[in-house]
């Protein structure tokens, strides 16, 4: 998949272009279906097919109070986006100057620099350009004007309620993994940056790597048995999600941290993604640091056992 910053960097050639629009956080169910219609349109077209998505949350930029937690960074959305067999990708940088631009501006900007949309795909329920004053309808009313198609799909359904990016949030929040997984459509997975910890793992006889999870949603805090993939290769892992509270911190802080079973190494600034197999335990207060390593054992076994 071709990636761009910028609009006029596609270069169709005289080729006709269909789009898809939209934030596409956890590319769910629904995020596909809008995508696979653009390239349905583009191989019955001969046209070129293109994804367009934004750098961050919208949200961040224009109402920060309200910016929800994310279930994949940017580098994973975009690696989903490319499975779905997308040629190109135009990831826009989301700031204050582009949260400024009129929903007219903005498809008139892509229809000059594309040259020759044949159509454009959103969601029902889609919404953009300054303080959200277009919609569909608003769309189509363009598309009547410039020539282009519009496809707004309806929102896809799962037990009778409406999929979203929200309810999938709050599934993992809930701990429901295998409900996200369904609504995703592959795997849940968290996937972050290794980075340097503490090293209390180290101190208590097992290493952890801990991964930066910042602004993405998470699973309750507790102890998991889980996949951890990380330079291409698959370990067996006990995952702690929480606070630490034997530790005793005047300020705690979140971690999420892996101990992968059968492994040595230094994996800083790698990336991890964890698949988790199932919940172990709820987080829990020990003691001593000495009780905490007894059923750090216990937890490691536990993982192990379960594979």
């Amino acid at each position: 998949m071709n990636v761009i910053r910028s609009a006029n960097e596609l270069n169709p050639g005289g080729r006709k272009v269909c789009v898809a629009i939209g934030v596409f956080d956890g590319v769910h169910l629904g995020h596909q279906q809008v995508i696979r219609q653009t390239i349905a349109d583009s191989q019955q077209h001969e046209a070129i097919s293109v994804v367009v998505t934004f750098d961050c949350h919208p949200s961040s930029i224009v109402a920060p109070e309200r910016t929800p937690p994310l279930i994949y960074p940017l580098p994973e959305k975009m690696r989903v986006i490319e499975s779905l067999d997308v040629q190109t990708a135009l990831l826009i940088h989301f700031d204050k100057s582009f949260s400024q631009i009129s929903a007219e501006d903005f498809i008139r900007g892509l229809t000059c620099e594309f040259k020759n949309i044949h159509s454009v795909c959103v969601g029902s329920n889609f919404t953009f350009g300054h303080k959200r004053q277009g919609n569909v309808e608003f769309l189509k009313k363009l598309g009547e004007e410039l020539n282009f198609v519009v496809h707004g799909l309806a929102a896809v359904s799962l037990d009778g309620e409406r999929l979203s990016s929200t309810r999938i949030r709050d599934a993992i929040r809930d701990g429901n993994l295998d409900s996200a997984s369904q609504m995703l459509g592959r795997a849940y997975s968290l996937i972050g940056k290794i980075i340097e910890g503490e090293k209390m793992g180290r101190q208590l006889g097992f290493p952890t790597a801990n991964l930066e999870v910042s602004g993405l949603i998470l699973p309750p805090n507790g102890v998991y048995a889980a996949h951890a993939k990380v330079g291409g290769r698959i370990f067996r892992a006990a995952v702690n999600i929480g606070i630490r509270p034997t530790m005793k911190k005047s300020t705690p802080q979140l971690h999420v941290e892996a101990h992968l079973l059968d492994f040595s190494g230094d994996l800083y600034a790698q990336e991890m993604e964890l698949t988790f197999v199932e919940k172990l335990r709820d987080e829990q207060n020990f003691p001593s640091l000495e009780a905490l390593k007894q059923q750090i054992s216990k937890d490691v076994d536990a993982a192990d056992q379960l594979f």
